[in-house]
């Protein structure tokens, strides 16, 4: 079989479109705000992505079906701006030669609609449980840095010290230096101990100004607050409790 399938399900015409990502990662952060936007927008799929690359096996269904692990592309036409093309999937690359691939095919495929500018969403994990999460940012030109400030985006001068791992960072390096495109990596600080609704929740109110969307943030908000109400619980258990293991990492 070929490394990587790609399946058209449609090919629709799209305005100035914008990749946005969201894969599984530290505290699924990425995942969560990307399948929230996915859902919210009604955005359809129209290129399905299946590859050696991503784990082997199937994954079972509410009916009793399967569906073999895949990433997806869904397009959704913003009236109010650019449209966008956003990344969602089950898995990113299990190898590094694998994240590579699949990265540079998504890289293709959305090439070909004229895509110059990339957005990853993705979890700075701290490894500590956090009241207030920030969004950290990294982008590929100055002039990026400067404007997403204005959104509220931190870019600190050592972190992430380790760098973005995973389809989050690859987008953007392969995204510019082989296809002349501007990106920009928002990073939700979480603990990375759980799936975090809460810093999900910050990435999506930038996302939704930015792109001026007409997104409904209230169910995120909801859960967010459920968030808020476990983070204050396991601080109380913390106090009498050993440090945890630093698990700092993006994804």
């Amino acid at each position: 079989m070929e490394p990587i399938i790609v399946k058209y399900l449609e090919k629709p015409k799209l305005k100035d479109p914008v990749l946005i990502e969201g894969l599984p990662g530290v505290g699924n952060v990425g995942k969560i705000s990307a399948e929230y936007l996915k859902e919210k927008l009604n955005a359809k799929p129209f290129v399905e992505l299946y590859s050696k690359y991503l784990p082997p096996q199937v994954l079972m269904q509410s009916d009793g079906t399967i569906s073999l692990v895949k990433n997806e592309l869904c397009y959704y036409k913003n009236p109010n701006g650019r449209d966008l093309i956003i990344l969602v999937g089950d898995y990113q690359g299990m190898s590094s030669e694998g994240q590579y691939e699949l990265s540079y095919k998504v890289l293709e495929i959305v090439n070909e609609y004229g895509t110059k500018l990339i957005f990853t969403l993705g979890g700075y994990g701290t490894g500590q449980l956090v009241d207030k999460p920030r969004v950290f940012g990294a982008a590929t030109h100055k002039e990026l840095v400067e404007e997403m400030k204005k959104y509220g985006v931190y870019f600190s001068p050592t972190d992430p010290a380790g760098g973005i791992v995973g389809a989050a960072g690859l987008l953007l390096g392969l995204g510019s230096i082989v296809f002349d495109m501007k990106g920009v990596c928002l990073m939700g600080e979480t603990s990375g101990y759980f799936s975090d609704p809460k810093s999900s929740y910050e990435i999506l109110k930038i996302v939704k100004e930015y792109f001026n969307l007409e997104l409904d943030l209230e169910e995120i908000a909801l859960r967010s607050q459920e968030i808020t109400e476990i983070t204050t619980q396991l601080k109380e258990e913390q106090k009498s409790g050993e440090g945890k293991e630093d698990l700092g990492y993006i994804g």
